[in-house]
């Protein structure tokens, strides 16, 4: 009996939380809608894929606890309009992860850059993470507390074979997040980034030429560091899981790199 309530008290860590999820219908965010969920929380998707959104709700099924919003992240009325559906609903809004991003063109030669894609890049990436923590704050500061997530990337710590667009954005994620930490420690609110290494997400798979799960796991693990395990989506919710619970209540300004050692290790070494 003592085992069972104990489990019980671990599987959640979000009980009582209301939280809002961009990019929530697929991946990521999807794994984060689901692992938030079973913890307790009560989550609004955001997306801009209506039927995926609602498909997930559906799947997960606990109506009181999940709805979806429409929500390009790149309009500032559809942020706005995300976080209130939030207040709303639920009366409050205790976490944030800011997880909707695009890679965009895939050719990372400069002399292939176009404005066009880096707009639309940074629009989605960076304006649209600075809407969400603007709007997150507007409700969070009077409220005195509050934990901001954001999904930045391994590529915002190393370089190489990335598109320009897309690299220059995540190190502007990783910027942001720490100087929303300086400014808004002050009202008890938590900024946090998280950088994946290379997760087999369908945007991944789609910019690596539409292949399946599996070989873009394969693709990913032989050039990791850390053997024996494959990067899930459920890896990368785990740790926004974390950042969004009271068990990180004192980590702020964090960009927590999960790539399996990855990031650390000079790949020109060690290789023969």
């Amino acid at each position: 009996m003592k085992g069972s309530s104990l489990l019980g008290s671990i599987a959640k860590r979000l009980e009582g939380k209301v939280a809002l999820i961009t990019g929530g219908a697929t991946g990521i965010g999807e794994s984060s809608v689901k692992v938030f969920v079973q913890n307790g929380a009560k989550v609004v998707i955001a997306d801009i894929r209506d039927d995926l959104g609602q498909t997930v709700c559906d799947d997960i099924g606990c109506k009181n606890s999940i709805s979806y919003v429409h929500c390009d992240v790149s309009s500032e009325s559809d942020v706005q309009n995300a976080v209130d559906t939030a207040i709303s609903k639920y009366g409050k809004l205790d976490v944030v992860f800011s997880n909707a991003g695009i890679i965009g063109n895939r050719d990372p030669k400069i002399l292939g850059v176009d404005y066009e894609n880096f707009n639309r890049v940074f629009s989605v990436n960076v304006y649209g993470a600075l809407l969400m923590g603007k709007h997150a704050s507007r409700v969070m500061i009077p409220q005195k507390k509050g934990s901001i997530i954001y999904t930045a990337s391994v590529s915002s710590v190393i370089a190489g074979d990335v598109p320009h667009a897309y690299i220059a954005s995540k190190h502007a994620v990783v910027g942001l997040t720490k100087n929303l930490c300086a400014e808004l420690g002050q009202y008890g609110i938590r900024v946090n980034c998280i950088s994946p290494s290379g997760v087999p997400t369908p945007t991944l798979r789609n910019a690596m030429g539409g292949i399946d799960k599996k070989t873009a796991q394969e693709l990913v693990s032989a050039k990791a560091n850390l053997r024996g395990v494959a990067l899930e989506e459920e890896d990368i919710a785990e740790a926004a899981l974390f950042l969004g619970s009271d068990e990180s209540k004192y980590v702020s300004g964090l960009n927590l790199v999960v790539d399996g050692g990855f990031s650390t290790t000079n790949r020109a070494s060690g290789k023969t």
